[in-house]
């Protein structure tokens, strides 16, 4: 399977450490926690960057990278019926506590949750702390981000 993640600049093309969510936190981790972002089309990945910066702060390249997960890797998906109240809202405690306690059960190399930002489409939350996670995650593909100059 592959999914793909958005980067600000060359150098964490390859990075799969999860360190940003690490120090910053996301909707599905708390700070502290490892979690690798990434989205089921590039175009969702595009989605999830721009909803989270302004215009200004948009670098003049970016770059996708398409990742691969072993299909033997298992993978949480995730149901609906058992997401918390308001689990689009940023900053969601419950949201985030739940995510913290699956990644690091160490269970599963990833989890498949809906989008808050087009609940139609997946996002795959990955646990870089998972055994084997970089035998089974790999860098397929990088190519810089041709942006619309009307995004």
């Amino acid at each position: 399977m592959f999914v793909y993640r958005i980067v600000k600049s060359k150098k964490r093309t390859t990075d799969l450490s999860g360190t940003g969510a690490f120090y910053e936190g996301g909707r599905w981790n708390n700070e502290g926690v490892f979690a690798l972002y990434t989205s089921e089309h590039e175009a969702l990945a595009l989605l999830e960057v721009l909803v989270h910066v302004q215009e200004t702060e948009l670098p003049p390249d970016m770059y996708v990278t398409r990742i691969e997960i072993d299909d033997a890797a298992p993978i949480l998906a995730y149901p609906d019926k058992r997401l918390p109240k308001s689990w689009r809202l940023p900053g969601n405690i419950a949201l985030k506590t739940l995510g913290d306690r699956i990644l690091e059960s160490n269970e599963y190399i990833g989890i498949k949750v809906r989008s808050a930002v087009m609940p139609t489409a997946y996002n795959y939350i990955l646990n870089p702390r998972y055994p084997r996670y970089y035998d089974l995650v790999k860098v397929k593909d990088v190519y810089r981000l041709e942006m619309d100059k009307r995004l």
